[in-house]
């Protein structure tokens, strides 16, 4: 249901990280540091940080380990400090909408962190089923639409490309 999310908010990054900004991102259950892109803000960002959480399994609703939830809450709570010490100036919380939807993570939680947050640090959420009340808190909400894609043909997703 729509790929690009991820990248959208590194493109938003690396626009920042061009004018000097300092970027953190989290990421929820993608644990791959073979991504091209993790590999690329290592190699050229330095001022870019990543921490990857979970283990980059498919979970599937109701069927969430105490493990799942452990690890998006530490994933959280690296984001949340990050957000609050001052030190970024961009803080991506990727696949946040998913460990919200699937009850790994209280929206009322993230609604309180977005509250506080300094105003010169700016904020990204992504990932599908983002709650009502994240949207109607958000200041610029997009949708990613997959209108064709070459998953559905069964090519396999390309080292370079997907990932």
């Amino acid at each position: 249901k729509g790929k690009g999310k991820t990248t959208a908010a590194l493109g938003l990054a690396l626009r920042a990280s061009g004018h000097g900004a300092k970027v953190f991102m989290v990421q929820f259950n993608k644990n791959n540091p073979k991504y091209g892109e993790i590999q690329a803000i290592q190699k050229f960002l330095p001022d870019f940080t990543v921490v990857q959480s979970g283990k980059g399994r498919i979970m599937v609703r109701g069927q969430l380990l105490q493990e799942d939830i452990d690890e998006s809450r530490n994933c959280f709570l690296q984001g949340k400090e990050a957000l609050l010490s001052q030190k970024y100036d961009l803080v991506i919380f990727d696949e946040i909408n998913i460990a919200m939807d699937y009850g790994l993570l209280a929206v009322e939680e993230v609604l309180q962190m977005l509250a506080v947050r300094p105003p010169h640090v700016d904020v990204v959420l992504t990932g599908r089923s983002a709650p009502q009340e994240i949207v109607d808190a958000a200041d610029m909400v997009s949708e990613v639409n997959e209108i064709k894609h070459h998953y559905s043909a069964g090519i396999k997703a390309r080292r370079g490309m997907e990932f």
